[in-house]
């Protein structure tokens, strides 16, 4: 049996009474990473010398720190000190970064141990984690399957039992989607909630970084740890961070559950509408009502959400030149030249699109007709959930259409792939928390279960998947590799 099978709670008991040491979990991680990884592909980098380094110097003196001692897996787009930091590029295959994410100061601060980086769509721009430049990330259920993105590898990481949990980041469900396709629970927070400093940025308003994790429980522990205001990131709020974990009391008596009707209609498979009713049906059993609603606007959300987060990409992925840091190009003859081989080399293909989408969107003349239409677009998805959110306490519904799919299937029908992630991409551009917890299966791969709350009310979302977690065993289930 796995250290691993336990929870980080059981874990931390487990090193507090001697019974396991911090090397112990270190050496359980780098024995799986060597034993599995070659089938499922999930690190990029391994920082074996240096977590038993740090194992090391806790052994026999772990702090109170629930999470101390815990190895983790840390999504390759937050900037880790002096260890490789590639966003999955080519563009940035050498980059060690020479300080640490907001996220990693306070990770460090709890004394987890990072085991290393985990792959990545390239600059996080993918569902599927094929568009890495370095390798495919494979889905541990079925390998011949995409894990999918853009955090692939956070989500394999932990599903393969290879560490106890992982940081990834959502800009439309790139926690989430992952998390529904591997079986486990993958948490974005309120926009605002987690600090983005130190995060490569992809679409500024709309990046957050949260866990990934085997059940609700260690989820809200991991938040809890990395929440909060930070001076380096204006977009942070200064709002108390709850204990999340006291809230996690089973109790969802009275609850209010709003179901769109868009999101168990047209183009949402049989399997994933069918776990969706079941999951209903276990949360009456508790006590909870629901009604179906509508969210008209989120037809809108996935073209809206294209054309805003490849805008803000195109700007933010300008400062990648050739000149101050990142891929330059052997021997330009000019500047021109060293700015256009730098990108064209550098850049892998998705990027590259996403790139002429934003700055078409941005240029004088379409400004106003795509730009300005897709802002006030969002507007009024997040008018949408506002007024639903008056009346009710969560918005439940699948966290994808489908189950994932099999690597290279959609890579010749880019369209088809982008509107797959039209349950998850309103909840980024209206800022609010969502979570995705396994519901289901369906011909041997997992399904997920969305539940989306009110801003800054992860603690309901979270009770409420803990609430129906408690009362289903698909967080126990664990793929055979």
């Amino acid at each position: 049996m796995s250290l691993f099978d336990h929870s980080i709670k059981e874990l931390h008991e487990q090193l507090h009474k001697k019974e396991i040491t911090a090397s112990d979990l270190v050496d359980q991680s780098i024995k799986r990473i060597h034993e599995v990884d070659d089938q499922v592909k999930a690190f990029l980098t391994v920082d074996e010398e240096n977590a038993q380094k740090k194992a090391k110097a806790l052994d026999g003196q772990v702090g109170d720190s629930i999470l101390a001692g815990i190895p983790a897996g840390i999504k390759d787009n937050i900037v880790t000190k002096n260890l490789r930091t590639t966003c999955a590029s080519k563009m940035l295959e050498n980059f060690d970064p020479i300080y640490d994410a907001t996220v990693m100061e306070k990770l460090n601060g709890a004394q987890v141990i990072t085991i290393g980086k985990v792959n990545m769509d390239e600059f996080a721009m993918g569902s599927t984690t094929e568009t890495s430049a370095f390798q495919v990330t494979k889905n541990p259920w079925n390998l011949d399957f995409v894990p999918g993105g853009s955090s692939g590898g956070s989500a394999a990481a932990v599903a393969a039992g290879q560490v106890p949990f992982s940081l990834g980041s959502d800009t439309g469900g790139s926690i989430r989607q992952p998390a529904s396709f591997c079986g486990v629970v993958g948490m974005k927070p309120t926009y605002g909630r987690v600090s983005r400093y130190g995060l490569v940025a992809f679409a500024s308003s709309l990046d957050q970084i949260g866990p990934i994790t085997k059940n609700v429980e260690d989820n809200a522990y991991v938040l809890q740890a990395i929440a909060g205001l930070d001076e380096h990131d204006s977009t942070t709020v200064d709002k108390t961070v709850p204990k999340y974990t006291e809230g996690l009391t089973g109790d969802i008596k009275g609850l209010k559950i709003a179901v769109p009707k868009e999101y168990l209609g047209e183009g949402i498979g049989q399997a994933s509408r069918e776990a969706v009713l079941s999951a209903l049906k276990v949360l009456e059993g508790l006590g909870a009502t629901w009604e179906e609603v509508s969210l008209p606007h989120s037809k809108y959300a996935v073209s809206s959400y294209f054309l805003l987060s490849s805008s803000e990409a195109s700007a933010n992925l300008a400062r990648f030149d050739g000149v101050r840091y990142g891929y330059r190009t052997p021997n330009p003859e000019n500047l021109m030249e060293l700015y256009k081989k730098s990108r064209s080399e550098g850049f892998g293909d998705e990027v590259k699109r996403r790139i002429m989408l934003g700055t078409y969107a941005l240029s004088s003349g379409f400004y106003d007709a795509y730009y300005k239409k897709a802002q006030q677009a969002r507007t009024l998805i997040k008018q949408d959930f506002d007024n639903i959110f008056e009346k009710y306490d969560v918005v439940i519904g699948p966290t994808t259409p489908t189950p994932a799919y099999k690597i290279g299937e959609m890579l010749d029908d880019l369209v088809t792939m982008y509107a797959r992630d039209l349950l998850t991409i309103p909840v980024n551009l209206a800022g609010l928390p969502g979570i995705s917890v396994p519901c289901g299966f369906t011909e041997g791969l997992p399904l997920g279960l969305q539940i989306i709350g009110k801003h800054f009310d992860e603690q309901t979302v979270y009770r409420v998947a803990h609430a129906f977690e408690q009362s289903t065993d698909f967080h126990k289930q664990k793929p055979q590799l």
